[in-house]
């Protein structure tokens, strides 16, 4: 019940405790209840005026914020002494992540799971700027993020290149067009998914500033969406793009081997209640790539 105050309370309602938990608002409302009357107190105001906390709810919050980090210090006692890790690792990647085939993601965790059985693990999937705050508030024991962090307390570990090609869909009027045809006059014309800042090539400053976007979409999923309807050409992996180039339903715009290269980073808050967990994943992580 603690824990899903302090998510309620985290989330600034009940609405968006609903994601976080996966529970609906009448389960999360019963909870909430339940734990007003255990305590004799009443936690939180909710109605048409929005929610708040209540000065008891902000005092208890307190109080459970302090249980948690006691809990965690616990635990990491326990895994310095026994050596064998124990407790939950929170790790959120963002939704643009590869997950198709042998991914060094997809190893390092079927590593340390096998490992380490006693380790309750939770993935999350978010946007890259939820990623970096959840890492950033301790909500995440780890994350892997686009974009490097230069914060004290947070580490940073670059950890693999990936490279963006530019296609079209079948019923794009360039699908069929011959590769020496396509000039940069002609791209500037087209209507194109917004590129984030992460991505980075040699040649990319300049050329951008003759590109119109007309559209954006986070993950790759939505990118690969507006790309095969065919009124928008972006930019997408290599391994995420070539079934459907395979199966003829996309095709890459070569356009004088325009490539772009994005970096994953490894980031973690260094706590000493999550150091043995962090730095053995970390590891095996940079094993993996």
């Amino acid at each position: 019940m603690l824990r899903v105050f302090h998510t309620v309370a985290a989330q600034s309602g009940f609405a968006a405790a609903e994601i976080a938990l996966g529970k609906s608002k009448s389960s999360i409302s019963l909870d909430i209840s339940a734990l007003e009357t255990r305590l004799g107190l009443k936690l939180c105001k909710r109605g048409r005026s929005g929610f708040s906390l209540t000065s008891e709810g902000q005092a208890v919050l307190d109080a459970t914020l302090t249980l948690m980090q006691d809990l965690q210090h616990f635990q990491q006692r326990i895994n310095q002494i026994s050596g064998i890790l124990s407790g939950t690792f929170r790790l959120y990647v963002p939704d643009n992540l590869q997950t198709h085939g042998e991914t060094p993601l997809i190893r390092a965790i079927g590593t340390f799971t096998s490992l380490h059985p006693n380790v309750f693990m939770t993935v999350h999937s978010a946007s890259t700027r939820d990623v970096e705050v959840a890492v950033t508030n301790g909500q995440a024991t780890a994350g892997i993020a686009l974009y490097p962090q230069h914060m004290p307390g947070i580490q940073s570990v670059p950890l693999v290149a990936e490279a963006l090609n530019l296609y079209c869909g079948a019923r794009h009027p360039l699908f069929e067009m011959p590769e020496e045809d396509i000039t940069l006059d002609l791209l500037a014309a087209q209507r194109i998914i917004a590129v984030s800042d992460a991505a980075t090539s040699p040649r990319w400053k300049e050329i951008r500033t003759h590109l119109s976007f007309h559209a954006s979409a986070e993950n790759v999923d939505a990118r690969a969406l507006l790309i095969l309807s065919g009124n928008f050409i972006g930019f997408l992996p290599e391994a995420f793009a070539k079934p459907l180039v395979d199966r003829q339903l996309l095709r890459r715009i070569s356009f004088d081997d325009l490539q772009l290269i994005t970096c994953f980073h490894f980031l973690a808050r260094l706590s000493p209640e999550t150091e043995v967990m962090v730095e053995t994943f970390r590891a095996l992580l940079e094993e993996s790539y």
